[in-house]
């Protein structure tokens, strides 16, 4: 009798391999397939004597053996590769067969992916699946979204081995319709970018400016674990202090100062700009980490661009100031969650897609990198308002930042005159500002861009919608170039 397996899985690298053991452990029968016969050994060797695993020797043995409508998860890179594995599947699909993208793609090949298989009535998902390989072997957070229809098949597997906050709510949800999931994944991630680069500043002011051993920095960052900023990166930045190398010292400090990205980021900058979105502080740690890989040319420029050193004045408070930094860490965090659900929001509705922001909230709260007490307030506050513009126009998070901008402005303020940078931090802060501002000097952009190119403006006095150009020199002319914004 020929084996009915409950799913099948294409990829079996880190990701891969710990999502099969996971399925497994919660009563799933598995049958997996990859090309690379090294990961298959892995494979076999550590499931040696588990039941329900089937390890396949090609595409159409993998489909053989699965039950009807089939299901296949692919794990494997984004990009070209997941096409040319659903290329490889597809003659041996049967309508209503599903297949679900669990890796990092980009939305938009996620919608074209979705559209294209719809029209061979083939299901697709593509699901955000973030937690590292611990949360894939006990619990991620998952995003999936794409054919709609395919979601009653799919919710079984995906909300079991999913994450369960404490209070037992499952963190995966359907997020919407062609790329959702993949899209809102992307997001998480740059909110990841804008989280790290904020801890990498508090650690940098901590150590350079309060002047603070590891051991102790190590204690600060546990301390602020307990309260509002409670968090995995915050948890996690605690150990990392303390940890020392086979030779006694601080293993942080023989890590080259150099960080890497695998692109999500890039794609959440590149969007936020087509879409008009000012994610100033996720932009700034993208680009924190390209200006850190100019490793060469930074040790250069040190030698000979001026600039104050990094030291605080004698009679520096270091609790006080340590307790400014922990709210100049609060507010800017604030912020980049801010501008992470404004451009969820703004893509939504650029794409129509029917998206429920407080569900997002509840689905990052288990599981994912950026899982954090105040998901719950931020969950809270859409629930109570879905309209809601900006998260911080919610009252709970308009009295956190009341109560920390005093520390915040103090310490970008401290760090612009000690030379040491915080992109994030004052970019942070200069969003704020700017939002909170009845008026902002952009009349005068508008002025010169009227001056130099006839481009218009609108005036405070007239209509809006209404536009004028002015013959500012008397030699330039009466016509316009017409007004418009891309």
């Amino acid at each position: 009798m020929e084996v009915q397996v409950d799913i099948g899985v294409v990829g079996l690298a880190v990701m891969g391999h710990n999502l099969v053991l996971n399925l497994n452990d919660h009563g799933f029968s598995v049958a997996v397939f990859d090309h690379d016969p090294d990961f298959v050994r892995s494979f076999e060797q550590d499931t040696s004597g588990k039941s329900g695993l089937y390890s396949c020797s090609s595409y159409a043995d993998l489909l053989s053996k699965l039950k009807r409508p089939r299901k296949v998860l692919l794990m494997v890179r984004a990009g070209a590769v997941v096409d040319e594995v659903i290329a490889k599947l597809v003659p041996h699909l049967e309508p209503g067969d599903v297949i679900i993208d669990g890796g990092n793609s980009h939305f938009e090949d996620t919608g074209r992916r979705c559209n294209a298989l719809a029209e061979q009535q083939i299901l697709f998902v593509g699901t955000g699946v973030s937690g590292g390989e611990e949360g894939a072997r006990f619990g991620p957070s998952i995003m999936p979204g794409g054919n709609k229809e395919a979601w009653p098949l799919v919710a079984p597997f995906l909300q079991a081995i999913a994450a369960r906050t404490e209070s037992g709510e499952i963190c995966c949800e359907w997020v919407g319709q062609e790329g959702a999931g993949h899209y809102v994944k992307m997001v998480h991630n740059g909110i990841e970018y804008g989280d790290m680069q904020l801890i990498a500043e508090a650690y940098d002011l901590l150590k350079n400016y309060v002047e603070l051993d590891h051991e102790s920095m190590g204690q600060v960052f546990s301390d602020w674990n307990q309260g509002d900023l409670s968090s995995y990166l915050v948890e996690i930045s605690a150990s990392i202090l303390r940890y020392r190398d086979s030779n006694g010292s601080p293993l942080v400090e023989l890590i080259r100062d150099s960080a890497q990205q695998k692109g999500t980021g890039k794609w959440m900058v590149n969007d936020a700009v087509n879409l008009g979105v000012p994610i100033t502080l996720i932009a700034e740690a993208v680009f924190a980490r390209s200006l850190s890989l100019r490793k060469e040319e930074r040790e250069v420029a040190a030698k000979f661009l001026p600039g104050p050193q990094p030291k605080a004045p004698a009679e520096l408070d270091q609790v006080q100031f340590t307790a400014a930094i922990r709210d100049a860490l609060l507010a800017s965090k604030i912020i980049s969650y801010t501008q992470g659900f404004m451009q969820i929001s703004a893509a939504a509705k650029a794409n129509g897609w029917d998206v429920n922001l407080a569900e997002i909230a509840g689905m990052w709260r288990g599981g994912c990198i950026i899982r954090s007490v105040f998901l719950d307030h931020i969950r809270s506050a859409f629930s109570c308002s879905a309209e809601l513009e900006s998260l911080i126009l919610d009252e709970y998070f308009r009295g956190l930042i009341e109560g920390c901008q005093k520390g915040w402005r103090e310490v970008v303020a401290a760090a612009a005159l000690s030379g040491i940078p915080t992109p994030a931090f004052s970019s942070a802060l200069a969003f704020y500002d700017s939002y909170r501002a009845k008026q902002l000097p952009a009349n005068f952009i508008q002025a010169q861009r009227d001056y130099f190119g006839a481009h218009t403006y609108e005036r405070i006095d007239r209509p809006e919608g209404e536009f004028f150009h002015t013959n500012w020199t008397g030699t330039g002319g009466d016509v316009a170039s017409g007004s418009y914004s891309v």
